[in-house]
């Protein structure tokens, strides 16, 4: 059966499999392996930062990435007035910064605990980052609790030594570029 992509479909619960739980599909994501990301943004709404792993390239032309983030999240109305941000992938030995951005840790403590500078949009860019996407928001779409957020990269930063920090099996896992 073909499904044209030109019609969206939302599914309903009543669709859903049989048994599929959210604990069973949280379950399951933990073993989808993801770069960890610290987003960032700066502007008129002000300045805030999130730890987030749904993160993942769109297009190449334009070069663009989306970000998920929780509508019910406390920095949601700042990064949808600034409608700007930066998306920090974390490197090895950042397993600390991370959990400090994905707590409730007050925002001016969470930027203390690193160098920032601004990038051409005014978002925070972590000078220790394994690369930092600095982007304008260009779309956003509501699905379930999350907006998707549609970026679209204006400059990128990345430093000289390779390396990542992914989340797998709810717990992190440092990777370096082979020799």
């Amino acid at each position: 059966m073909h499904t044209s992509l030109a019609q969206p479909h939302t599914l309903t619960a009543i669709e859903s499999a049989p048994g599929l739980t959210k604990p069973a599909f949280r379950d399951a994501m933990a073993r989808l392996g993801a770069a960890v990301n610290i987003i960032t943004t700066d502007g008129p709404a002000g300045r805030a930062g999130f730890t987030a792993s749904a993160v993942c390239s769109v297009t190449d032309e334009p070069p663009s990435l989306l970000v998920c983030l929780n509508r019910a999240a406390s920095v949601y109305a700042t990064f949808k007035g600034n409608g700007v941000l930066c998306v920090n992938v974390l490197g090895a030995g950042h397993q600390g910064i991370s959990n400090l951005f994905g707590g409730k840790t007050p925002m001016a403590e969470r930027f203390a605990a690193a160098s920032w500078s601004p990038g051409a949009s005014g978002s925070p860019i972590l000078e220790e980052a394994s690369v930092s996407f600095d982007c304008r928001l260009r779309q956003s779409t509501e699905v379930g609790t999350h907006d998707v957020l549609i970026c679209e990269v204006v400059a990128i930063k990345a430093s000289e030594r390779a390396h990542g920090l992914i989340y797998f099996n709810r717990a992190y896992h440092e990777l370096s570029a082979a020799q």
